[in-house]
């Protein structure tokens, strides 16, 4: 199913008031001006503002033959007497690329202009030294990207945003689909979605629907269609949108589909020629399924404990269950050894599904991760079965690799790891790269596929990944043909895009374009081969037509679609091969992509949109950017629920103590973290972080809960913090209660129940109301403290709080402490992995400071994101109060008082 996402979403900003047009309520929070000695409040009071009002919002889609374009159009007015900053917000999809946006400000058009990466980045660093700049484009949920852009508008004044983008949709498991997200926050004068398709060959059937359509409004979407063309529209009144008769709230907030999909014929000549160029899509009825040969490669690291390690099982379950019984599967687990279910490739009887999944229902995490020997495995096992001759004659072979890390044992350089693989595999079937969350090089794993005839999908940490997993195979499931090869008259076209693809599944579809060296065609000749159960060979030809034969509606049709679908078709899979072939060809690959990327202003990795606002006073030279995303530079969706999302390793390492009381320290470098408890009795004072050569001392209390019940373990947690940093003169406690700053022989409270920001030149703090607290020291660290609320009338828990390390590089080699002593990191070695008490929990053996540990692998929680459930961290936990892993015995660290 192909799939084209679109958000709208406007809001305004008064100042630094900011508000959302869903409540209209703009707040401000406090600010605080600290100088050296003296720290000064200012308060705000929260205000509505109802003076701006979005007049109009328009998504104009316009499909030709697969090849869309959407214009997104929106007008907003300032009804107010003094100027205001209004944003516009749009999420499109991340495989689409933009190619106009504008902005009309008092009769005067603002357009954006696409140039080379470099160019741009020289005009936005030019605009760094010269005022404010913001990066336009964003990583937003699964599939796409958030593009914002905020210009200041004078009273009583009107300004329209305009963006347009295109996409060539890929027919995923017989569907094309179009999806609009739309979130205008507020009722809207004049609101419409309107889509045209037209489809040479015939629409098979289209539906439109919406996540947000109420019985009230479904009928107001209208569809048309007839034998070629569609025409889908929704257009609520005001009083249409309203939640109800008396109120301003709107019912427009979620998701508006279309699905559809085109007649398909066993004759391969759907063919389209016009002005010169020439697209070929190739989806023919009638042809059976082949057997198929898969391994499934799977990483059973300790990375994937928890709920990856359970997903993958329910994953596997399923697809063996799908099978067909003339497939033959395999099975290769890794970690820091490899383990196959069976030597070789098994056909897919139901008897041996069935003991397959018993093998699968065993599978538990442990080790590293050993990818390299993994994939090998997988290749030998194959490759050995036909060279025996014992995998069917007509078949297509595929390996399927799921991973969530980074080789960490055995061969760990990736561009051997890669190297090895396509050598290998040698071009003899594909390999297909899953890459499980955030914790990996997606870079590494996309290369990879593609040098070996596949692809690469990002599995999300979510409730639905097992879904993910299945439905991945879903689209690999039924193989149709394999080495599918497309020729054409050899002096009648150029500039062809890929003609050799290594497998066509069912569902899918593939498209050809070129460019032709002659306008005026009478026979264009067309051959189609392939390998199905039987060999396949077609043959036909196909006649170039006048544009008003083959697209006689022209208000479905936008330009010269047909080239500019060739050139998107193109640069696409240009890209592609910029990972792939020898230096010099990926030179000539790069030229080449921004070469048609900056003829057809197409926003591509190469080239950036330089958007130039309005002079002001302000900012004399306002320069925006907008970039295309690669996968690899996404990271983590913004909008994703962190509350469901498992744990990752941040680039800088992170080490902490939370809860009653656990020890954190990441080690990014081996994708680990360790940990360990500290048990003492409450009101004992211990030294986490001592750096003699700068002088910070950061110092904890510890407290315990209100009551105890006999036989029970008391629980402690801290309560209470002391941070000093002698050179600079700064003292602060950081209490449940509040936050005192001693600075200059001054004294100033901070409470919880504000967000406030208070910065001098030697210092920052930033609270975020009864939440956190970040503490930035000039030229040394960087902490943050979780403030824990507990319900006050709770029988046994009270308030405490969580300290964490966030930037400690600036630290000297000097710095010691229960935390400070792990700052330039530390080595440590996991073996002997063994069944613990746990089942979920294994034990092993731990090489660290010249001690052997047993060890015990199990989660902790990091309540940075979120303060409420914590996200899990996976770590080894060292017994008897870190014993052999802290340096001396925990009572070493015992201090008198908190300074």
């Amino acid at each position: 199913m192909s799939v084209v996402r679109t958000v709208l979403l406007l809001w305004v900003c008064v100042g630094s008031w900011v508000s959302t047009y869903g409540a209209l309520v703009i707040s401000r929070d406090s600010e605080v001006l600290m100088t050296t000695g003296t720290i000064k409040h200012i308060e705000k009071r929260s205000i509505n503002d109802p003076e701006v009002e979005i007049q109009t919002v328009k998504l104009d889609c316009k499909v030709a033959s697969r090849f869309a374009r959407t214009v997104m159009t929106t007008k907003a007015l300032n009804k107010g007497n003094s100027s205001k900053e209004i944003f516009f917000e749009v999420e499109l999809p991340k495989t689409a690329f933009i190619t106009n946006f504008s902005m009309e400000i008092e009769g005067k058009t603002y357009v954006g202009a696409v140039k080379e990466k470099e160019k741009a980045k020289k005009e936005y660093e030019k605009a760094v030294s010269s005022g404010q700049t913001a990066g336009l484009v964003k990583a937003s949920g699964r599939k796409m990207e958030k593009f914002s852009v905020s210009v200041n508008i004078a009273a009583l004044s009107p300004v329209i945003f305009t963006l347009t983008y295109e996409e060539l949709l890929k027919r995923r498991l017989g569907n094309y689909e179009i999806m609009t997200r739309v979130k205008p926050k507020q009722l809207v004068q004049h609101f419409e979605i309107v889509a045209d398709i037209y489809e040479p060959q015939g629409i098979a059937f289209l539906d439109a629907y919406g996540t947000f359509l109420t019985n009230e409004l479904l009928p107001l979407v209208e569809k048309t269609v007839t034998d070629k063309k569609a025409h889908v529209s929704f257009s609520p009144t005001l009083d249409q949108q309203r939640k109800c008769p008396d109120c301003d709230g709107t019912l427009i907030d979620g998701d508006f589909f279309i699905k559809y999909d085109v007649n398909r014929a066993e004759s391969i000549v759907d063919i389209q020629i016009v002005n010169g160029y020439f697209v070929h899509y190739f989806a023919p009825a009638g042809l059976v399924r082949v057997p198929k040969n898969v391994v499934f490669v799977i990483d059973i690291s300790t990375s994937m404990a928890g709920r990856k390690i359970v997903q993958t099982r329910e994953a596997l379950l399923t697809i063996l269950s799908d099978l067909h019984e003339d497939d033959y599967f395999g099975l290769v687990l890794f970690d820091s050894i490899v383990e196959s279910w069976r030597p070789s490739l098994t056909k897919a009887t139901e008897e041996n599904v069935m003991a397959a999944k018993e093998f699968v229902k065993g599978i538990h995490q442990r080790g590293w991760t050993n990818v390299n020997d993994g994939l090998l495995t997988a290749v030998k096992m194959i490759k050995t079965e036909a060279e025996n001759k014992l995998l069917p004659e007509k078949s297509v072979t595929m390996i399927i690799l799921l991973t969530d890390g980074n080789p960490t044992k055995g061969e760990t350089n990736r561009m051997t790891i890669q190297q090895n693989v396509q050598d290998a595999i040698n071009g003899s079937f594909s390999l297909f790269s899953l890459g499980f969350g955030y914790d990996l090089d997606y870079g590494f794993l996309d290369s990879m596929a593609k040098q070996n005839d596949g692809l690469a999908r990002r599995i999300y940490e979510a409730s639905d990944a097992a879904v993910q997993l299945q439905g991945f195979y879903d689209e690999v499931a039924s193989p149709l043909l394999s080495d599918v090869h497309f020729k054409y008259p050899e002096n009648a076209v150029n500039s062809l895009t890929n003609s050799h693809f290594k497998q066509l599944f069912n569902g899918s579809e593939i498209i050809v374009a070129g460019q032709l060296t002659e306008y005026d065609l009478d026979n264009f000749l067309i051959e189609v081969s392939g390998q199905g159960l039987d060999d396949y060979m077609l043959q036909g030809k196909a006649t170039a037509q006048e544009w008003d034969d083959t697209f006689p509606e022209k208000e479905y049709i936008f330009g010269d679609f047909t080239e500019r679908l060739w050139a998107y078709l193109t640069i696409e899979q240009l890209m592609e091969k910029k990972d792939k072939g020898s230096p010099e060809e990926r030179a000539n690959a790069t030229a080449a992509v921004l070469d048609l990327s900056l003829k057809y202003n197409f926003v591509t990795p190469l080239t950036s949109m330089v958007v130039t606002k309005p002079e002001d006073k302000e900012n004399p030279y306002d320069v925006m950017i907008a970039d295309k995303l690669t996968e690899e530079q996404r990271g983590r969706p913004q909008d994703q629920d962190i509350s469901r999302v498992p744990y990752h390793h941040p680039v800088s390492p992170t080490y902490y103590v939370d809860g009653d009381p656990h020890f954190i320290i990441e080690v990014p470098e081996m994708n680990d973290a360790l940990c360990f408890n500290i048990d003492e009795r409450p009101g004992t004072i211990f030294n986490l972080v001592s750096d003699p050569v700068l002088g910070i001392v950061v110092n904890g209390q510890t407290i315990g809960d209100k009551k105890v019940d006999p036989g029970s373990k008391l629980n402690t947690y801290f309560g209470r913090f002391g941070i000093v940093h002698q050179t600079l003169g700064i003292k602060l406690v950081v209490s449940t209660d509040g936050i005192t700053v001693f600075l200059n022989k001054k004294t100033t409270q901070f409470d919880w129940s504000k967000t406030t920001l208070a910065k001098n030149e030697i210092m920052d703090l930033q609270i975020t109301k009864d939440r956190s607290l970040t503490v930035t020291l000039k030229d040394s660290v960087k902490f943050v403290i979780i403030l824990h609320k507990v319900w006050k009338k709770h029988p046994y828990h009270q308030d405490y709080l969580g300290f964490y390390t966030i930037d400690s590089h600036l630290l000297s080699p000097r710095v010691h402490g229960l935390l400070g002593q792990f700052y330039h990191g530390v080595q440590f070695e996991v073996s002997n992995l063994h069944p613990g008490e746990d089942p979920e929990k294994p034990d092993a053996t731990m090489d660290v400071k010249g001690h052997k540990l047993t060890v015990t692998r199990g989660w902790q929680r990091d309540f940075r994101r979120d303060v409420k459930n914590g996200e899990k961290v996976p770590c080894w936990f060292v017994h008897n109060n870190g014993t052999g892993l802290i340096d001396g015995s925990h009572e070493d660290y015992v201090m008198s008082s908190l300074f």
